[in-house]
């Protein structure tokens, strides 16, 4: 499984904890930045790691800034990209069963880092169940191409 993460300062110090947890399970990491506690435009770390997951076939990334808000509605700018702001365990499970989430996005100054790896090994544990849902995530991706839900 190859994982792609970034944070920007506000989610650092959280971003480097997931990566350890995720590098000693054996998966590979690729942190997009950044990289000390100095200050970051989040919408920077945003872009770089979906335009990277797109493009390079990671299985699903992980963004952390200080609340997870920002670095998600950064990232759901991005066509294809269908990132999920999570702060619980099950909503992280959802988000990928559900919605097909290919990003999640974490806040580094309200969750610890116990929650926060909990809700990684969620996400993780479970796959998209397709279905009903697929033709909701289709419509998503209608709305990313300005198409009308009610059209199909």
């Amino acid at each position: 499984m190859r994982i792609i993460v970034g944070s920007d300062h506000g989610g650092w110090a959280l971003k480097e904890d997931l990566k350890k947890r995720l590098e000693a399970e054996g998966l590979s990491v690729t942190d997009v930045g950044c990289y000390d506690t100095c200050s970051v435009d989040y919408p920077d770390i945003a872009r770089e790691l979906c335009t990277r997951l797109l493009g390079e076939g990671y299985d699903f990334g992980i963004l952390c800034c200080g609340t997870g808000i920002g670095i998600s509605i950064a990232a759901n700018k991005i066509d294809g990209i269908r990132a999920a702001h999570v702060s619980d365990a099950y909503s992280a499970a959802m988000a990928r069963a559900h919605n097909d989430a290919n990003v999640i996005c974490l806040g580094g100054r309200v969750l610890g880092d116990e929650l926060a790896w909990s809700i990684v090994q969620s996400y993780m544990a479970s796959s998209f169940q397709g279905g009903r849902h697929q033709k909701r995530v289709d419509k998503i991706a209608d709305l990313e191409k300005g198409v009308a839900c009610d059209q199909q």
